[in-house]
């Protein structure tokens, strides 16, 4: 089969297209002929040997839109991804209907199933509540907007760094879009908030933003971070300080959710469902010839891109 490889840790550039034999399922395993495969910024991460480093040679990639044997089309999450064959946990198989659109439904795998967790799991958003999402028009943060409302939230507010990206938060359903950097934010987040602290404050930011959110959390509100993209890490949470607000810091990580056998096909079931009813809306980015897999995921880095990115084998 055809498949992008490293065989030494570094940067898009080390990504090369090979012949490799077809991988062979094991007794709880599928093989699909794939038909497109998510990009992910965790994808440079592990090329990098930064994030759950590999064994050598790798094959990156672990979403895909794909085909079984008997002509099913099903998505799932793979090992090895960014190929034109891939294997899927039988336990994780979800069925994927034809007028589904690729892009779409692979934006639904870790960034829709993050924003789902963040939300009811961690969170727990209740109906009535405000809900803050940082980095609103990012691949979690415009799901989040859009399933904060679908969970009853009484107020979304969007952050995000352009006003195109604020623009675009508002047309996903924010009731109000600020400017998402440090200096000013609890200020501009309570304003939005009509005066009001925040129930519920996403953040992958992290840094500065992280800690200039914790003066924007109202009584009993919770503050969930996911990530550090401003790779800066924020102070040391004041305990002090939590006591005397009421306030609960907390973190999440969806890859333990994601390692239980059949742990995520519920829930991506469910997100399909309000996509194939027009509930909420993923947007489908670029699409990339396999063999331009470095090339798209050096986009992704440099942030030339808006939308789930594929490759298409």
């Amino acid at each position: 089969m055809r498949a992008i490889q490293i065989t030494r840790l570094g940067g898009p550039e080390t990504l090369t297209e090979s012949e490799v034999p077809d991988p062979v399922p094991g007794p709880d395993e599928i093989l699909v002929d794939v038909e497109a495969a998510g990009v992910n910024y965790a994808d440079a991460e592990r090329i990098a040997g930064t994030y759950l480093p590999p064994d050598l040679p790798f094959i990156p990639g672990s979403e895909v839109v794909g085909r079984t044997a008997d002509g099913r089309r099903v998505m799932g999450l793979a090992r090895q991804a960014y190929a034109s064959k891939a294997l899927i946990k039988v336990d994780d198989v979800v069925d994927l209907p034809e007028e589904a659109v690729a892009g779409e439904a692979l934006a639904l795998l870790i960034q829709g199933l993050t924003a789902w967790h963040l939300l009811g799991t961690s969170a727990r958003v209740r109906k009535g509540e405000s809900v803050v999402v940082n980095s609103a028009a990012g691949g979690v943060g415009h799901l989040a907007v859009q399933l904060a409302r679908e969970l009853g939230a009484g107020r979304v507010i969007a952050t995000a760094s352009t006003p195109e990206k604020l623009e675009l938060a508002l047309s996903l359903g924010a009731d109000a879009a600020v400017d998402g950097s440090a200096e000013g934010y609890a200020e501009r987040v309570i304003e939005a908030n009509l005066g009001n602290r925040a129930d519920v404050i996403l953040d992958a930011v992290g840094g500065d933003v992280f800690d200039a959110a914790l003066g924007a959390v109202a009584e009993f509100g919770r503050l969930i971070s996911y990530g550090t993209a401003s790779h800066k890490d924020p102070s040391p949470v004041d305990v002090g300080r939590l006591l005397e607000t009421n306030v609960a810091v907390a973190g999440f990580w969806i890859r333990p959710l994601l390692a239980r056998p059949g742990g995520y096909r519920a829930q991506l079931s469910e997100l399909l469902e309000l996509t194939g009813s027009g509930r909420i809306r993923p947007i489908a980015g670029r699409e990339y010839a396999l063999a331009d897999a470095g090339r798209a995921l050096g986009d992704v880095l440099a942030r030339r891109t808006t939308g789930k990115v594929v490759l298409r084998p």
